[in-house]
């Protein structure tokens, strides 16, 4: 039973992404705290092997898979071991959106990578379910349209979850200006030129986080700080000129909010990202981080660096920084841009400097050749993002720099 609570009822929960980095680790804090949560269903993409041990430990109701290949491989996977079966689904048919709707769930936790985790985000929240969200691109490009449900949202990552703390039920009218830290990812202090040479193998070798690829990339070129500086905008409703980022290559100090007074208030922690899933899983009470094997000891840091980071050398940043400026198509398109340039690098099909120019691209093609509002619906918004996927591909074939060895 947790601390302090008699007569605590478990709140019943939804995973999705429970294969990938966040899933697995959010698990992980409910394996420690056992009374919190019942996992009342899982989504884990092709991930057959990993989503049947999760299936067979935490014995969820419904489960959904990527395709109808992966439902009939853990359907038999778990005939043979002799397991009881759940609702098997399929993201094809809408599975995501139907667990994200279970009448009987109480919190969604979401940890779906891109434009995937969006229309059961929003689907929660008009179900009137609280949201556990790792996922940027539902801010990114759909910001506009989660905003009236903020009141259900709980961000986790690292740095959000750094303002929302900090932040200490204060108003946002009193806040002067927030900063967001980056780790540099693996090509911290590189120069223009190292950067020409650099491969694959290199971008994956992040310094301080273990992180899924493509936000180990995104850490590399620092797309993630822009598509996190977006994020923050919608979840705290501030001006883009009130949102910074500084590289901190210790990974101690996650988020610092200044107020008009001209405090400072910051979040530290060790570099664990059960910690923000677990304080959004938590509140708005505090649990004991039993996972975790050591604590941050102030006495033993030497020092905290902070700087500014060079987006003349990690273009990416100021690309996020303009989308944001121009508004949800805009940061629609470069989150687009993003997923295919990234997913092209890792395919070696795309140099690491490419990265940036393909974006750029993109969206100066978009503002040519798309008209509309800034604050589309959900079904617009989603024709935007199949067009700049389309258009990526299309400037992809015409990048031919060569990759290295």
């Amino acid at each position: 039973m947790l601390e302090g609570c008699s007569t605590y009822i478990p709140k019943k929960l939804v995973v999705l992404g429970s294969t990938g980095s966040i899933g697995t680790q959010a698990l992980d804090v409910c394996r420690h705290h056992p009374d919190a949560y019942e996992i009342l269903a899982l989504a884990g993409g092709k991930q057959v092997d990993i989503l049947f041990q999760q299936i067979k430990e935490f014995s969820p109701r419904y489960v959904s898979v990527a395709d109808n290949e992966s439902r009939q491989a853990l359907k038999q996977a778990l005939l043979d071991a002799k397991l009881p079966l759940p609702e098997l689904l399929t993201t094809e048919d809408g599975g995501l959106e139907t667990l994200a709707t279970l009448p009987e769930m109480t919190d969604v936790l979401m940890g779906v990578v891109g434009i995937l985790g969006l229309a059961p985000s929003l689907a929660a929240l008009k179900a009137g379910k609280r949201l556990l969200t790792a996922n940027k691109e539902t801010f990114v490009a759909g910001g506009h349209l989660v905003q009236p449900y903020l009141a259900n949202v709980l961000p986790f990552d690292s740095e959000h979850s750094a303002l929302f703390q900090s932040l200490q039920q204060s108003k946002i009218q009193s806040v002067r200006k927030m900063w967001i830290t980056a780790s540099g990812g693996a090509f911290r202090g590189f120069s223009a030129e190292q950067l020409k040479t650099v491969t694959k193998a290199d971008a994956l070798k992040h310094p301080n986080w273990v992180m899924g690829q493509k936000v180990t990339v995104d850490s590399a070129s620092l797309m993630n700080k822009g598509l996190e500086l977006i994020e923050a905008k919608w979840l705290f409703g501030l001006k883009p000129s009130q949102i910074e980022v500084l590289v901190h290559p210790q990974s101690i100090v996650h988020g610092m909010v200044e107020y008009i007074d001209g405090s400072v208030i910051a979040q530290l922690a060790p570099a664990d990202m059960r910690i923000p899933i677990q304080v959004a899983m938590s509140y708005p009470e505090r649990w004991e981080g039993r996972y975790m094997n050591s604590h941050l000891n102030l006495s033993e840091l030497s020092r905290l660096d902070f700087y500014t980071p060079d987006e003349t050398v990690f273009p990416c940043l100021g690309l996020a920084r303009q989308a944001m400026e121009a508004g949800s198509r805009a940061t629609t398109i470069l989150n687009a841009c993003d997923e295919i340039a990234v997913q092209a690098f890792l395919d070696d099909k795309l140099h690491f400097t490419e990265i940036p120019i393909l974006i750029e691209r993109v969206l100066e093609k978009s503002r040519q050749s798309l008209s509309g509002g800034d604050f589309p619906e959900l079904d617009e918004l989603l024709e935007v993002d199949a067009w700049a996927r389309r258009e990526s591909l299309a400037s992809l074939k015409t990048l031919n720099l060569a990759i290295p060895n």
